[in-house]
């Protein structure tokens, strides 16, 4: 928890607080959420996932996040609790243990972890983008080849 800094506790707040009577959001409403920044929302969900707050549903597809998440019950108590926001207060309150070695390497255990999914999400999008100039590259060429072979038919019409 120390890992996430105030703005980010927030959001996860946001998140957790977006889930309705059903208790479930789909891939679109948590897009929303964070303004169609897949990255960001891969993160956070990817934080609500590991902390066991909420369950994927459906498949991933060519996407990064689930068709579907649902609420857990510690999901709802961790929000009737004060959320992520006051978790981070209540930690920000504690006073630091000095040489507390062991704390501070599971805080940076934690933000390695975050910074690997985030970075995943990156590898990703980018993968999705080298597929498409390779898609568009194979479809240059195929073109020029159809081209060329009008020409030669062309010219050995006449």
């Amino acid at each position: 928890m120390t890992e996430l800094n105030e703005y980010e506790c927030e959001m996860l707040d946001v998140l957790l607080e977006a889930f309705g009577v059903p208790d479930s959001l789909t891939r679109t409403q948590v897009l929303s959420i964070f303004d169609g920044d897949e990255t960001s929302a891969f993160t956070m969900v990817q934080i609500l996932l590991r902390e066991g707050l909420v369950a994927e549903v459906g498949q991933h597809g060519p996407y990064e996040l689930p068709d579907k998440l649902v609420l857990k019950p510690k999901g709802e108590k961790l929000l009737r609790d004060g959320g992520f926001v006051r978790l981070y207060r209540s930690e920000q309150a504690k006073p630091v243990e000095v040489g507390g070695t062991l704390t501070k390497l599971q805080q940076q255990n934690m933000r390695l972890q975050n910074e690997k999914l985030s970075n995943q999400a990156e590898i990703s999008r980018l993968k999705g983008i080298i597929d498409r100039q390779r898609l568009l590259l194979y479809i240059s060429w195929a073109l020029i080849v159809v081209a060329f072979l009008i020409g030669w038919w062309l010219g050995h019409k006449r």
